[in-house]
């Protein structure tokens, strides 16, 4: 390192992105991918991982507000 660094045309927060805003990768265990990729092939086309996935963990919330 040196001992000194010139940020003079340094531009406050230019790569910062608020926390709401970013798409944080989820990954799947193999046998739920599977399980659920096969579902996937054997309907519609129209149905994608992330539909099913998120409709299930809000599906989960819902409850969850029932039960509390």
């Amino acid at each position: 390192m040196k001992k000194e660094y010139d940020f003079t045309d340094a531009e406050q927060g230019k790569f910062y992105r608020p926390i709401e805003k970013l798409d944080i990768p989820i990954y799947l265990d193999d046998e739920n991918k599977t399980f659920f990729m096969k579902n996937i092939k054997e309907k519609a086309s129209d149905f994608s991982l992330n539909k099913i996935i998120n409709s299930l963990i809000k599906q989960d919330i819902e409850i969850s507000k029932r039960l509390a």
